[in-house]
């Protein structure tokens, strides 16, 4: 066993793991974050995404040792992230869920295309998250939800520099 300490959703982890053992054995088991799910544990299926050092990650083919003093992110950190909270929305009014086994993998992803992407189109959605597979939903809803939100966030950030604009009086005269 080795000790290593981990930055796990904003908290601080002194663990002993197996040199062995994945990033996703080590938050499911050691830590009990159950959120991230463990489907293939080859990588090819994305249900445990997490963030690491702000990118978004397979747990599974990453090993715990591995992560020695970097900060990941698990579902269960996103609770109040407002860009998850903006997918959940669209997720559920998009009907881009079914069983639940795929959706903590895929909002981890989809958040990452939505803070790395300034345009995302159809395309861009089905490749950034062709990594992942759902056996429930088609994919249709997931991809409109993933679209719904990126109008959302870009419709915000408009009005909100729109208002900044009208703000700033530096310019007028005195």
């Amino acid at each position: 066993m080795m000790t290593i300490t981990l930055q796990v959703n904003n908290s601080h982890h002194t663990i002993s793991v197996a040199p062995r053992e994945s990033l996703a054995d080590v938050v499911r088991e050691r830590l009990g974050l159950t959120g991230t799910h463990l489907g293939c544990e080859h990588g090819a299926c994305g249900a445990c995404t997490v963030s690491v050092d702000g990118n978004a990650t397979r747990a599974c083919n990453i090993l715990g040792v591995m992560c020695e003093g970097r900060s990941i992110v698990t579902i269960e950190g996103l609770r109040d992230d407002p860009v998850a909270d903006v997918l959940r929305r669209h997720f559920h009014e998009q009907h881009a869920l079914q069983c639940g086994f795929c959706t903590p993998g895929m909002l981890m992803m989809a958040r990452d295309l939505l803070l790395r992407s300034h345009e995302l189109d159809e395309s861009a959605v089905r490749k950034g998250l062709s990594g992942h597979i759902c056996r429930c939903t088609g994919y249709s809803g997931i991809v409109n939800a993933v679209l719904a939100a990126a109008r959302e966030m870009q419709l915000a950030k408009a009005t909100q520099t729109r208002n900044e604009m009208l703000l700033d009086t530096s310019s007028l005269p005195v």
